[in-house]
This record gives C-alpha cells, structure tokens and sequence, in this order.
C-alpha cells in the first residue's frame, strides 16, 4: 500500500519563521508576511499537486481564513489535489453540512475531505454560540456524523437526539463519492466517536512508542463496532541535503522565538481543555531544552502553536527512515507541514519522496494521469 501524503494550507498566514495560532492562542505576527490570499494559497495547492501531496488540510477556528470558503476558491486554480476541510459540527446543522459536502463534491470532481474537529476550548466555541461542554461536544459530534453518514446513504432521517433533531431530512442530490471522515481526539469520549465514525483517525506527532498505544486504543475500540479505520500523523517538517543544515534551521526559527511570546502561548494552552494539547505541551514542558524527544522528532514548535507542535527535522535519509517508522505501527498517511509552507513543500517533495519510492513506500499518485481540462469536452481555453 502507498503511503498517502497531504500538506497544509496556511489561511492563518505564512512566513520564513513560524506563525502560531491555534487553541485560544493569537496568531504570531510571521503571519502578516505572507498573507492568506487565494493567490498565495493557490501557489502552494498547485505546488503540493505536482510534488504528490494527494490533500491539503485547511484549518478551522477564529484565528484563521474560513475553511469552506477558502479551499472552494482555491479548488478552482487546482485540479486533482484534495482539500482536508476542517470544521466544528456545532457550528452547523448536520443536514446543511451535508448538502454542503455534496455539493462541494460536485464542483470539484469530489475533491472533498472532512476533519471534523469537535472543539477543545470552550471559550472560544462560546465566542460562535456553542456553550456545550466537553463531552457534550463529543456526543454532539456522533449524533452530527450519524445523522450526516444516514443523508449521505439516500435515507430519509427522523433523529430526535439529546443534542440534535431533524425531521424527514433528505438530500436531492448525494455526494460522489462519498467524503471521507479523518477525526482526532486523544480523550475517552473522543475515541467513542472515532471507533464509530471515522474513516481515518489521526494523531499529532507524538514519540512512536505513544503513537502505537492510540493506535492500539483506537484499533480496539473500533473492532468492537465492526470497523477498521486507517491511521494518520499531523506533524511539521524540516529536511535537508544535511542533518547539519536542517537542525540549523531548527535552531534559526527557535531563536525567533522572543521569550515573552512564549511565555504567552504556554500560559494560553495550560488553559486548554483539549487532552490532545496537553501532551502536546508535556512533550517540551515550556522549556527550550531537550527539545528533541525521539531521534529526528523536535518538540520547538510547540513552543510558540497550539495544535500539531512537534517536526520531523533531519537529512532527506534521516526523515524517510522516521517515515517508516511510524508506518511499522500502522500509519498510512501523514498530514506535514513547514514555514514557509511553499519552499518547504518543495524541500520535502524532492529530497524525501523520491527516497521513499525507491523503498516501494510511495508512488505518485497524478504522475502520469491525463490533465483533467483534457477528459473534458466543453473545456474553456485559457486558464486564469
């Protein structure tokens, strides 16, 4: 089996050292240097589409650019990358939600991906009208994807639930093909919901050994629900010609990081109720030392983001061989990501891809494949 990679769309702004942002964090002023124009976001989809990222993940929250709306307008400068669009179920309806899937499906020749994030901080879902708690969101978000999973079977849906009713829901049209379902959550409640509903679960970069257990968590509980979900990484990366000259670009964007900025965002993520967060931030403990916590994997991003914190950081050899690593537990797609997001893309494409074909781990997945203006007869000439 190929291993599937996508990269990420930074709607929250880009730059040479990292942006931060992300549960109930600002965002970094880095992200003022490039801003989030569709014309920027496009030079990195097109960019990932020709290396052979298969999907961009586009995240969600208050600190970035509107997921749906962005990657739509993306999509149409693009032609066969994906989008991996994040959105928090208890900002819309489950029918809406899937009407808006379906369409988006059609559009785009179904370049559709969902990572449905139910919302680690309540402050900030009381900010869009969501005053749930935790665990409520969570048993929100299985009765949102029951719901959504039945319109997108053709059922008429009568659910009178203890978070959500909907009365003779039914879609005119259904979504071709159907999207997938990658979800996260590193909680109990969390992982009740991924056993059920998804079709990829994903974890942040944590050491190997900690990714096998959510594995084995996750594996286990889904077989009890008759399921079998695949498995996926979110980390960022940083790979050289050189270990040397990608641990000096570690050392570069850690020494951006101003004392007070750091001192900030970790006070702002204590405060975070999402377990995944918290083993995040135990990971480097606030501190600029031992930031290197299994080999090529370095804890510094965490520093200044919330979210995804940790990077693989290496030669091109040293990030294919932690690669196979995590795909030796059972991972078989890796979500990455680097500032800035377009030259890194290329760092990653051309020196680690090509490694892990050669090792029978990758193929690409467009290379060869007709332009799609080509299969269609009524083509416009001339591309904008």
């Amino acid at each position: 089996m190929s291993l599937t990679f996508h990269w990420f769309l930074p709607t929250n702004g880009d730059s040479r050292h990292v942006v931060g942002g992300g549960h109930g964090t600002p965002v970094t002023a880095a992200g003022g240097d490039r801003p989030p124009t569709v014309g920027y976001l496009s030079q990195i989809a097109r960019a990932a589409e020709d290396l052979g990222f298969v999907g961009a993940l586009t995240p969600t929250g208050a600190w970035c650019e509107d997921a749906w709306l962005a990657t739509a307008m993306v999509s149409q400068r693009t032609e066969r990358l994906k989008f991996l669009v994040a959105f928090r179920p208890g900002f819309l309806s489950p029918t809406f939600a899937a009407q808006m899937a379906s369409t988006y499906q059609r559009q785009t020749g179904g370049r559709l991906l969902l990572n449905v994030v139910t919302g680690g901080e309540s402050r900030e879902q009381r900010a869009y009208g969501d005053f749930l708690d935790k665990d409520a969101r969570y048993a929100r978000t299985g009765e949102f994807l029951g719901i959504v999973r039945d319109l997108w079977d053709g059922k008429t849906v009568d659910v009178a639930g203890e978070h959500l009713r909907v009365e003779e829901a039914k879609l005119a049209r259904l979504p071709d093909p159907v999207p997938e379902v990658y979800f996260g959550g590193s909680s109990p409640a969390a992982g009740v919901v991924a056993a059920r509903h998804a079709d990829v679960y994903l974890t942040w970069g944590e050491p190997p050994g900690a990714v096998a257990e959510k594995i084995a968590w996750v594996r286990g509980l889904a077989a009890k629900e008759g399921r079998s979900p695949r498995f996926g990484i979110r980390l960022h990366v940083i790979t050289r010609d050189t270990a040397e000259q990608a641990w000096a670009e570690a050392g570069r964007l850690l020494d951006g990081f101003d004392e007070a900025t750091v001192r900030a965002v970790q006070e702002g993520l204590g405060r975070s109720e999402s377990e995944g967060q918290r083993r995040m931030l135990a990971l480097h403990g606030g501190g600029r030392d031992g930031l290197e916590i299994h080999p090529n994997l370095w804890a510094g991003i965490g520093l200044v983001r919330g979210g995804a914190g940790t990077a693989l950081v290496g030669s091109h050899a040293e990030v294919a061989e932690r690669i196979a690593e995590y795909h030796a537990l059972g991972v078989d797609e890796f979500i990455l990501s680097g500032y800035p997001h377009l030259e890194e893309a290329y760092w990653f494409g051309e020196g680690v891809l090509p490694l892990l074909r050669e090792r029978g781990l990758w193929n690409h997945p467009f290379r060869g494949a007709e332009p799609l203006a080509a299969q269609i007869p009524f083509a416009a000439s001339g591309s904008s």
